[in-house]
């Protein structure tokens, strides 16, 4: 089936904001009593704000040590410093290639999607200034099912009227290309291979991605 729409995850393919969750959640690991790596940060890229706590504290052996309530806490702590850091944003933390491929989209007919598990995504994009860019916009305000599961991606797709196969999914963490798979729609990973397994076909960042040979003009 001819792709007719492009779905874009946000941090870290779009916008170069991946560093200031990392930054968010060292602080708040630190303030635990223990490390966070940029390695075990792998695992909590495309995943929602508690299942990333859930896996911190994992990571810290303090999973069972809190409440509900403490959780709850600790995450609108690390999200407070996010805010923060991505309130400084402009247009030049626009990741390689993304408003020009955005831009030659649009230009040939493809709808464009965002499908992001943030729910700060209104303000970023606001930052850098490509909200008018999209037809349509879902992020972690509009689901109730992070990543893995499709849901992000599926909303987008029946909001813009366009079957699951005639979308082409962008994405930098191995869930959110999962999520991809599951909903059968084309799943381009933007990074290295060995972090994204279950990618179709991978690119280091959006320059590289070769926009002729996956979708075509539509009048």
């Amino acid at each position: 089936m001819t792709l007719r729409c492009a779905i874009f995850d946000l941090d870290g393919v779009l916008v170069d904001t991946a560093k200031y969750h990392y930054l968010a959640w060292k602080e708040l690991a630190a303030k635990l009593g223990f490390d966070f790596s940029p390695q075990q940060n792998e695992r909590l890229k495309g995943v929602s704000r508690m299942d990333s706590l859930n896996i911190l504290l994992e990571l810290g052996g303090m999973r069972e040590r809190f409440t509900a309530e403490e959780k709850e806490k600790m995450a609108r702590e690390k999200n407070a410093r996010y805010v923060a850091y991505i309130s400084k944003m402009d247009s030049s933390e626009l990741l390689g290639g993304a408003e020009a491929l955005l831009r030659q989209l649009r230009k040939w007919g493809i709808k464009t999607a965002l499908g992001s598990a943030s729910k700060n995504s209104p303000l970023i994009l606001q930052k850098v200034g490509i909200a008018s860019l999209f037809d349509v916009i879902v992020d972690g305000n509009d689901v109730s099912h992070a990543k893995p599961d499709p849901e992000v991606f599926t909303l987008g797709a029946d909001r813009l009227q366009i079957p699951y196969q005639a979308c082409a999914v962008f994405e930098d963490s191995e869930a959110g290309l999962q999520a991809a798979k599951r909903a059968g729609m084309a799943a381009i990973g933007i990074g290295e291979r060995k972090n994204l397994p279950s990618a179709d076909t991978v690119y280091q960042d959006l320059t590289q991605f070769p926009v002729e040979r996956y979708f075509k003009f539509i009048q």
